[in-house]
């Protein structure tokens, strides 16, 4: 506990680390003002009641941080720039080029790569900004909106967009932590104090124990959440023996350590994204003057709707995602040939083919658990809300999840700051 409150002491009283801290600090709070300013023309009472009755725009605010449920000038925030890095790294399977930039071509080839995503996201932000509000018009969200109102509204967003994703990046260079993460993490925390006044006017009496069951269970997943973020099975290396002259190299033995959750929450973005995007343009087409139209999106919309189809839909899609996203991020046969370059081998298999199946079998193996907990997490509000009759609970297992890795992530880096001082 000594040694807690020593790196703490030493935190405020490094300079640069608590300008680090301050200067992410004071991004955040930007961030946090710009979520307040809505853009013009918007009907608060039918936004409150659209969002009411739709969990997946619920979810999808929670990735916006926030701003979405206030359609605010940066009411898209990093989903553009997530979306964008998302097909980035799917590029990466169908060019070979990008893959060359991305994995061998070191910090240059990653900064060219980054340039390539901050580059895509202005036209995804154009044509995301375009689709909510086409979208939310038809549901009177917009009061008498023309078409300046639409093209003015368009701009703002997305230049909204890229405000916030140049914020993220200044956190990551000049903050503490991932800036991407922390922008989502804020929105997710902002939101705490007014879920908590909501149970507040819904409370009674008799529905103690369920609150203490439903507090019960994210102890729970937070606990889980640790134990899967931190996990990793390591697979032992040894390096070979080489003479030198008089002297003997090599010899050594260290490890390969691989994460049980390689994938992180993109396959819970993944799977979001999938089936949001079905819904976006089913519930555009409900209002169509076409009677035979309007009537298949209702019946696509009523079966979107359903719960059991829902949450089973989302688990299987969160679980083939994590599987997915894993594949296309870390190459067995890549780190084969690296050993291999290094005059490393795995004791017991030999060098080549032989250890990229090695390594491909353990991290399926690994992999299976990894998806299986993401898909409860991602399914665990629907299950929390069916338990519980609660329909106030959204604070879920994605929000968890995020909150709980940005978290560990955060005190992680800066414990590596406080140890980089020290020496």
């Amino acid at each position: 506990m000594s040694e807690f409150f020593a790196k703490i002491k030493l935190v405020f009283q490094d300079k640069v680390l608590r300008q680090r801290i301050l200067f992410t600090l004071f991004a955040l709070v930007l961030f946090r003002a710009l979520a307040a300013i809505p853009v013009p023309g918007v009907d608060h009472t039918a936004l409150a009641k659209f969002f009411a009755s739709n969990e997946f725009f619920g979810l999808l605010n929670i990735f916006s941080g926030g701003g979405l449920s206030q359609l605010s000038i940066v009411m898209l925030a990093v989903g553009p720039y997530i979306t964008a890095s998302i097909i980035m790294q799917l590029m990466t399977i169908l060019s070979p080029k990008l893959k060359e930039m991305y994995q061998e071509e070191g910090e240059a080839g990653r900064r060219k790569f980054a340039q390539y995503s901050r580059l895509l996201t202005v036209p995804l932000a154009l044509i995301q900004g375009f689709g909510f509000i086409k979208l939310l018009q038809s549901q009177s969200v917009f009061i008498n909106l023309t078409t300046f109102g639409l093209i003015s509204n368009l701009l703002v967003i997305t230049a909204g967009s890229i405000l916030v994703m140049w914020l993220g990046e200044l956190i990551t260079e000049y903050g503490v932590g991932n800036g991407v993460s922390l922008i989502i993490f804020a929105g997710i925390v902002a939101a705490i104090p007014t879920e908590v006044s909501q149970l507040s006017f819904t409370f009674s009496a008799a529905q103690v124990p369920i609150y203490l069951v439903a507090l019960a269970v994210a102890a729970i997943v937070i606990v889980g959440v640790v134990i899967i973020t931190e996990a990793e099975r390591p697979i032992p290396v040894t390096y070979a023996k080489q003479v030198r002259g008089n002297r003997m190299y090599g010899g050594a033995s260290t490890y390969l350590p691989l994460r049980i959750n390689q994938a992180g929450v993109i396959p819970i973005i993944f799977a979001l994204s999938i089936l949001l995007f079905p819904q976006m343009i089913f519930k555009f087409l409900q209002n169509s003057s076409h009677a035979i139209l309007a009537s298949v999106s209702t019946w696509f919309l009523n079966i979107l709707a359903n719960q059991w189809f829902y949450g089973i839909a989302y688990f299987l899609l969160v679980f083939v995602f994590t599987y997915f996203y894993t594949a296309v991020t870390f190459d067995p046969d890549q780190i084969s040939q690296n050993l291999q370059k290094n005059g490393a081998f795995i004791p017991g298999v030999r060098p080549g083919h032989s250890t990229s199946e090695h390594i491909s079998r353990i991290l399926t193996r690994l992999t299976l658990v990894g998806a299986l907990f993401l898909g409860f997490i991602a399914v665990l509000p629907v299950i929390m809300r069916n338990v519980t009759g609660i329909t106030s609970i959204s604070i879920g297992g994605t929000a968890l999840l995020i909150v709980v890795s940005v978290v560990i992530d955060l005190v992680k880096k800066i414990d590596a700051q406080v140890s980089i001082r020290e020496y």
